[in-house]
């Protein structure tokens, strides 16, 4: 008697999220959720970028969770390399940004991830891919594969770029991209 008692709550529980699936429309963000909406948003805004580009970027990175430090060194939920902060903070002029608020404050991360990113898609004519590898390998590694003709820079060759981890984290930057943006009708 307890097997069936059992078997119908597990019926009748599995109905019930099929139906909330069901009647809501925007089930698939329980999945792809977009933390720190308010703060991608505007720093988006402010360099220009496409904010789910940098959401995509920030779940690859550190799935959201400020404070990370990578075994690298890397800082942040944006995964900011310390010369590269360092020379972003000098670039963009925000002497109030430190190192220690960059890998424990979400605000100030992403506005300096968002800078750094929009500088690289500035340097690579808007290419997408390109500004992407360039955020992971840094863009002197890049343009080395592109002179040396190891990959041609285009969406449709990610699968060429010569290093294995960059070419994984484009592929999932790209994947976390297109899901956001066929998820989510505006940021």
């Amino acid at each position: 008697m307890k097997f069936f008692l059992k078997k119908r709550v597990l019926i009748l529980l599995f109905m019930t999220f099929v139906l909330l699936l069901f009647f809501n429309s925007n089930w698939m963000s329980w999945f792809y959720p977009i933390h720190y909406k308010e703060e991608i948003q505007l720093q988006a805004e402010e360099y220009e970028v496409d904010p789910f580009l940098i959401a995509a970027i920030i779940r690859v990175e550190s799935n959201y969770k400020p404070g990370k430090e990578s075994s690298k060194g890397a800082l942040g939920i944006m995964q900011l390399m310390p010369r590269t902060a360092t020379w972003a903070m000098e670039m963009a002029k925000l002497p109030e940004v430190s190192l220690d608020r960059i890998k424990h404050e979400v605000g100030p991360n992403i506005q300096l991830g968002a800078w750094y990113f929009a500088s690289l898609s500035k340097q690579f004519d808007g290419n997408k891919a390109l500004a992407i590898a360039a955020y992971n390998a840094g863009p002197g590694n890049v343009r080395s594969w592109m002179d040396k003709g190891l990959w041609d820079g285009q969406l449709e060759t990610v699968k060429e770029i010569p290093i294995d981890e960059t070419r994984h984290y484009v592929q999932r930057v790209l994947y976390y991209y297109d899901k956001y943006t066929d998820i989510y009708d505006e940021f």
